[in-house]
């Protein structure tokens, strides 16, 4: 009985997990190519369309509303799970997250979005070093090919880049653009492990209306850092004019707005939860892995070219992809393996004893005169 509902846990586990790998699927390949049609029409801010990516952190407050209701029902009055000191952390790494969205913004800004996305694909490297140092990530060998793969993927994409640069824009503005983005890769190569230090750390029951009131912490600090630069680049004032001017019209821009908010609050959420319900370094395999669809799908909307280093580093990827889930899968196939093999192994043990015991007091008794 005990075995069927560690069984039943386990697979609503996974379905949870897919769940939030979906969520995280449309906010990875819907935010950037938002944001990208965004600047394409006529939009300039960088630090509006970078307070876009977390501003829409009203949008949670409506589950744990939800949530909150049925706690009341179920006798608790508690109005928010979360302490001190996991605040303070939630807070600090929104912060971060807000300069991340700055760095990303700029790039996809100056880069295509296939271009864009490549250099993000190196964040699984960086992931990957941090949940090592920071959480004590294992390693195999096919998951370091899968990085080293990676990061060839972007080293190759980044020798040729002149052919790839928009047209209008000059060489400094494009390497800039594509600097910052593979910093930016970095540093949410450094946020993801965190995030998990942080539930590992937090000395209280973790559950997942506590992930979301992380997840609205963390947006909503690194939406102030975001509003403190549109304050100084006084991009509050420009939003109506920019609407009127943009080439889709005001009322589209102002959907595309809306649209590039709510996307973006699938990808941070989808995000946190894969990491709740898994790890940091498998979010940072699925948002890595969305590569080729949003790849697709910037060539098909855009009409972006694809050039040869394109397509070598996509290969690198795909390579690095299949080398990490085949690792993946063949050492759980292993750990079952040992374990079914170890449980057997005491089950005979334990036979054996019993037989010997019987067999003792079977001797016990005969020698009884």
């Amino acid at each position: 009985m005990e075995e069927d509902q560690t069984t039943t846990t386990a697979a609503m586990k996974r379905v949870y997990l897919i769940i939030n790998c979906l969520i995280l699927a449309v906010g990875n390949c819907g935010g950037p190519l938002i944001m990208r049609l965004y600047f394409v029409r006529g939009g300039k801010r960088i630090w509006f369309s970078s307070w876009l990516e977390t501003g829409g952190w009203p949008i949670i407050l409506l589950p744990l509303l939800v949530s909150y209701t049925r706690r009341r029902r179920a006798g608790s009055s508690k109005l928010v799970l979360m302490r001190p000191r996991v605040f303070v952390a939630a807070a600090a790494i929104g912060a971060a997250t807000g300069l991340d969205d700055y760095m990303y913004a700029y790039g996809v800004a100056r880069l295509p979005v296939s271009t864009s996305a490549l250099i993000i694909a190196t964040q699984l490297a960086f992931t990957a070093a941090f949940a090592f140092v920071l959480v004590g990530q294992r390693f195999t060998a096919y998951s370091v090919n899968a990085v080293v793969l990676l990061t060839l993927g972007a080293v190759v994409l980044g020798l040729h880049t002149d052919g790839d640069r928009p047209e209008g824009e000059s060489n400094r503005e494009y390497l800039l653009g594509f600097f910052l983005t593979l910093i930016a890769a970095a540093l949410y190569g450094l946020i993801l492990p965190l995030v998990e230090l942080m539930y590992k750390r937090a000395k209280q029951a973790l559950t997942y209306t506590l992930v979301m009131e992380i997840q609205l912490v963390m947006c909503f600090f690194a939406t102030v850092f975001c509003t403190v630069g549109m304050i100084v680049n006084n991009d509050f004032q420009a939003i109506s004019r920019e609407a009127k001017e943009f080439e889709l019209g005001e009322t589209r821009y102002y959907v595309v707005v809306v649209c590039s908010a709510i996307v973006w609050q699938c990808f941070f959420l989808g995000a946190i939860g894969v990491i709740y319900y898994s790890s940091s370094l498998l979010s940072g395999i699925v948002i890595t892995v969305l590569l080729p669809i949003t790849e697709i799908l910037a060539v098909i909307f855009y009409h972006e070219r694809f050039q040869a280093e394109k397509g070598v580093s996509l290969f690198l990827s795909i390579w690095g992809f299949i080398s990490y889930f085949y690792g993946d899968i063949k050492h759980n196939k292993d750990t079952n393996t040992n374990t079914n093999t170890n449980k057997n192994n005491d089950d005979a043990g334990n036979a054996n004893n019993n037989g010997l015991t019987a067999e003792t007091q079977l001797a016990d008794q005969t020698s009884i005169p």
